[in-house]
């Protein structure tokens, strides 16, 4: 199976690896398609065993409790995307000579399966930021009048998206780093890299790994490559792809944009990339103040004093990294301003809970490592900080040492606490850390308890773990409902 689209899937022997959001889907298409499906599976509960009834229902052969073992016949696999490339299957399967995909990649080889006209891609990817660009972008595509949707790792499954009775014009996709991998033939119309920091570590292997899996979403781009000024390993990126005769490479920064960027000046975003005689001219797209959501600032030495919204910067970047994909697709400048305007994030970034004795409490559980923790802290001049959780192989010296001055006082949750424990000793020894030692879901509530007894009136307390959550919650919406709940017992 080459690189070109497949047409004819009939009896194709095809092997799903891993249940779940992505694999179950793609079972049902690949048998709907005709293909010879067997799907194999580590895991044997109860939830898998109702999977595998409902599938094995379709005519799909379910195996449960091997995932390691390549089935006799295989002929390609589509892949879960969060398997790691060293599992014993995937090794056997390039023995074997057997290609292994995932599930972006059957999406984009389904594209146009039924005639009608593939919308193209305006892909996104980086170490953080990807989920609140791709639906700035989708906004901002929605308001020029165009029909897409979020998708990819959020929103809209991949495979709906192509295959379904929607008709999109273009679509606003978000991809991880996983996703990448296991993607080779994507070619997008435009694509992003927001930054690059060290996060999955212990998936790809190495730093290099990570950004080489990242840097896949430039390969063949057509129009524009976006990258972050400020971040060199994203502009390196651009330079190693293999791209189609005419793509530009497209910067964003915070500061006054060169010619083929895209910027801010006197609060306003600045388009000088796609703009005739770009050398001289510029375009104005909308003011840093229609970027929502403002977060509220405190001045921490006056008590009871007001306290003025402003944007935070991570969020400017992603605006103008959303604003860049958009402007190379076509979209007028009212449209970029319109839809920022119009675009409301989701839960747990950087969300205003409560204020409680003249503390405000912030939640920010999407931030699952040390770089969108930065960006977190960067936001507020007086911080109580709540972090921990699972690490991911990640360190956190500079992170301690950058956060510092802000810190008013640390407490730490979760199973790999100690690192961050250990950072704060190196590079901030002043600061007062509370260390709970416990996993359990009620450690929140003692946690947001500590947190008051550190606060003065004027401070943040902020969740901003700088990990990932299950080592105590489901997920990291999960641990910020609890934080939002230990808050409103507070109050009460």
């Amino acid at each position: 199976m080459g690189s070109g689209q497949v047409t004819d899937w009939q009896g194709k022997n095809v092997t799903v690896a891993g249940l779940g959001v992505s694999g179950v889907p793609a079972a049902k298409v690949l048998s709907g398609l005709g293909a010879k499906v067997t799907v194999v599976n580590d895991g044997d509960d109860e939830r898998a065993r109702t999977q595998a009834a409902e599938l094995e229902a379709l005519g799909v052969t379910v195996r449960l409790g091997d995932g390691d073992t390549l089935p006799d016949g295989t002929e390609l696999i589509v892949t879960a995307p969060g398997w790691k490339p060293d599992k014993p299957l995937f090794r056997a399967a390039e023995r074997a000579g057997v290609p292994v995909w995932g599930d972006v990649e059957l999406a984009w080889r389904l594209r146009g399966l039924d005639g009608r006209e593939a919308a193209p891609w305006l892909a996104v990817t980086g170490t953080n930021g990807k989920t609140t660009t791709v639906q700035m972008l989708a906004s901002i595509l929605r308001a020029a009048g165009l029909r897409t949707a979020a998708v990819g790792n959020i929103g809209v499954s991949l495979l709906d998206a192509v295959l379904g009775e929607e008709r999109y014009d273009v679509l606003a996709v978000e991809l991880s780093s996983y996703q990448l991998h296991w993607a080779p033939s994507l070619r997008a119309h435009s694509a992003a890299v927001l930054n690059l920091a060290p996060d999955h570590l212990d998936w790809h292997g190495s730093m290099e790994a990570y950004a080489a899996d990242k840097g896949r979403i430039y390969e063949g781009n057509r129009v524009a490559c976006v990258y972050n000024a400020a971040d060199r390993a994203t502009e390196d990126l651009v330079r190693e792809a293999d791209v189609e005769e005419g793509c530009r490479a497209v910067g964003f920064t915070l500061g006054t944009p060169g010619p083929s960027q895209l910027g801010v000046v006197d609060g306003i975003l600045v388009d000088r990339a796609f703009v005739e005689d770009r050398q001289r001219n510029a375009q104005e797209l909308a003011e840093v103040s229609d970027i929502g959501p403002p977060v509220a600032r405190h001045h921490p030495s006056r008590e009871g004093a007001s306290r003025p919204h402003f944007v935070a910067p991570h969020n400017i970047a992603n605006a103008l990294a959303a604003a860049a994909l958009a402007r190379a697709y076509g979209v007028p400048a009212q449209a970029v301003r319109d839809g920022l305007r119009a675009f409301t994030p989701d839960a747990h970034r950087i969300a205003h809970v409560a204020d409680v004795d003249g503390v405000a409490y912030v939640d920010d559980s999407k931030a699952t490592n040390t770089h969108a923790a930065e960006a977190s802290l960067a936001a507020y001049e007086s911080i109580v900080w709540i972090a921990g959780g699972l690490a991911k192989g990640a360190t956190f010296d500079e992170l301690a040492a950058g956060a510092a001055k802000r810190l008013r006082g640390v407490v730490l949750i979760g199973a790999d606490r100690a690192l961050i424990r250990d950072a704060l000793a190196r590079h901030a020894p002043e600061v007062p850390v509370v260390d709970l030692d416990r996993t359990d879901t009620g450690a929140m509530l003692q946690a947001v308890q500590e947190a008051r007894r550190l606060a003065r009136p004027g401070d943040t307390v902020l969740l901003a773990p700088a990990c990932a959550s299950m080592d105590m919650f489901a997920n990291y919406n999960r641990r910020g409902e609890a934080f939002a709940q230990a808050v409103a017992e507070l109050g009460a």
